[in-house]
């Protein structure tokens, strides 16, 4: 029998708590925002929602700076819900960019993975360091796709491996199952933009590093992203490691990254260098 994708993809039907789960998200970025050190409203492009707030450590530590892609299905949410994401990596000395960009449908998918192209290659002419590139949900998306970017499409003067390394939480890499969706009314994916768009069917980014984590309570769809692309991914020479998190749904599964101590950030700082 096939899988009901609107059930396995759904994760707010899943998690009835997350209204609150969110609210607090909400609350603790913005006390983060007033307790750290930061640039807020950094400027990558021409619309309002193309900009990225940085957050930095008392003394850098590593040799990248980490940006982070929020989810919402490519269709909500903004960083302004995130700052407090940065705060596990600035305790260990790490800049985080954590960064915002137009939804749909207001824009396409790939109109997005422009724009966070754009975004990664911003930071890098700004501080001249790589870029690892952590997601959550349609982030962990986004983040897969900077990481199997060919740089030089973008612009001839950037560094092959401007993105060294990425991070997806409970990301989306197949975006096939989603044209089954009521998320597809705002997406508007057919099948061909569907497979364009999914890192999954991307050439591989061999000899790079390839993350996938997801929460141990999400929906067995799910686990089978982050599990496929991480099998198909290591075959083809990439780095690749899979992970679930004891416990998690899709909206707690991004907690350690407040956490300096957490195994997450632990893996992130790792993967930065610091």
């Amino acid at each position: 029998m096939s899988p009901d994708y609107e059930k396995e993809y759904n994760n707010r039907a899943r998690v009835p708590e997350h209204p609150g789960i969110i609210a607090g998200w909400q609350a603790d970025a913005a006390a983060y925002r007033t307790s750290s050190l930061n640039q807020l409203g950094l400027s990558y492009g021409p619309s309002e929602r193309q900009y990225y707030d940085l957050f930095k450590p008392d003394s850098i530590r590593g040799n990248a700076v980490v940006l982070f892609i929020h989810g919402g299905y490519w269709q909500a949410l903004d960083p302004s819900f995130f700052s407090h994401m940065a705060r596990g990596l600035n305790g260990r000395g790490l800049p985080v960019a954590v960064v915002g960009y137009d939804l749909c449908p207001q824009v396409e998918v790939g109109h997005i993975v422009w724009e966070l192209q754009q975004a990664a290659a911003e930071i890098w002419r700004s501080f001249n360091l790589p870029v690892v590139a952590a997601g959550h949900s349609a982030g962990g998306q986004l983040a897969a796709c900077l990481l199997a970017t060919d740089w030089k499409n973008v612009d001839s003067d950037l560094p092959d491996q401007l993105v060294p390394a990425a991070y997806g939480i409970s990301g989306l890499y197949n975006l096939k199952p989603l044209t089954e969706t009521s998320l597809n009314q705002a997406l508007k994916l057919d099948l061909a933009g569907a497979e364009r768009e999914s890192p999954l069917f991307w050439p591989a980014p061999s000899r790079l590093s390839m993350d996938a984590v997801v929460g141990g309570g999400e929906s067995e769809e799910y686990l089978k992203q982050s599990r496929r692309l991480t099998d198909v991914w290591g075959l083809e020479g990439v780095r690749t490691r899979y992970e679930e998190i004891a416990g998690a749904n899709h909206f707690t599964v991004i907690a350690g990254l407040a956490d300096p101590d957490s195994a997450m950030t632990t893996r992130l700082a790792e993967l930065a260098g610091a």
